[in-house]
């Protein structure tokens, strides 16, 4: 069963970065897809690579939901 998907208001109070599948399940996509357009350079969100590991800025996934 896919995660709820978040509303607005939930996404703004989350932390400054947030893993990739959290940042999917906002955007109502797979984390699979989420991460192959960040493979590609082609993420609709600004991403942090950590440790070998990406991070979505969360300020960047309120903006693109806003503006939606």
């Amino acid at each position: 069963m896919p995660a709820e998907v978040p509303t607005l208001d939930e996404v703004r109070a989350w932390p400054a970065t947030v893993s990739v599948p959290k940042a999917a399940t906002a955007l109502g996509i797979s984390k699979s897809y989420l991460h192959g357009l960040i493979k590609r350079g082609q993420a609709p969100v600004k991403v942090l690579p950590l440790d070998g590991r990406h991070r979505v800025i969360t300020a960047s996934l309120v903006r693109l939901l806003d503006s939606a």
